[in-house]
């Protein structure tokens, strides 16, 4: 049996995709949660200088995307033909363009750097929602499914509700102009395994 182990901090940030792709498909993992004082030692051993990295029988695996691609490709979670595969792609690159975008707003709002909140929040974060969102709004309207590609469940639905459930949690106003992604976050979240997964995972601020 192939041995995972996936190595992060005690937070849910970029490897909580992955550790809801490994519970949608029912799959054991080692989740390894590092320390940040231990952080400085084990940086310099890693492939890229950075987590999340997983171990797949001890061979590691850099970048949350390319973890999150490679183990939807394992489980059956990337679409269903090339096109759809192509699809989700396109779409979890998006949000990876989108999340560079709110980058700075971010980092003030967990507080790894300094600066005007509000005024980020409103020409930084709430300008980048409304133009990312509304690209994806294309995809579940074009899906008809309730999920973003296809009939059914795939990982960059599990990248976009997660994004939502945070927000969702703030009560962050600008989800009242897309209540799509709401539902759709629902919708994902009812998931058995998922479910099961929300309600037992260790707290953490984000």
């Amino acid at each position: 049996m192939v041995q995972y182990k996936l190595s992060y901090f005690p937070l849910r940030g970029a490897a909580e995709v992955i550790r809801q792709i490994f519970a949608v498909a029912g799959k054991e993992f080692e989740d390894h949660r590092i320390p940040r004082e231990q952080w400085p030692a084990i940086k310099p051993t890693t492939v890229f200088g950075q987590l999340p990295i997983l171990e797949v029988d001890g061979k590691p695996l850099a970048q949350s995307h390319a973890i999150a691609r490679y183990l939807a490709r394992e489980f059956g979670l990337n679409g269903k033909g090339a096109w759809e595969e192509a699809q989700v792609n396109a779409v979890a690159d998006q949000f990876k363009d989108y999340m560079a975008e709110i980058k700075q707003f971010q980092m003030v709002v967990i507080g790894f750097a300094e600066g005007d909140k509000e005024k980020l929040y409103k020409e930084v974060f709430a300008p980048a929602f409304q133009k990312h969102f509304s690209f994806f709004k294309k995809f579940l309207d074009s899906a008809k499914s309730g999920y973003l590609v296809g009939s059914s469940l795939t990982w960059v639905d599990l990248l976009i509700a997660n994004h939502i459930e945070t927000l969702a949690a703030k009560g962050e106003k600008v989800l009242d102009e897309f209540p799509e992604f709401v539902a759709h976050q629902k919708l994902v979240h009812s998931n058995p395994n998922i479910k099961k997964w929300i309600e037992t995972r260790p707290e953490t601020p984000f």
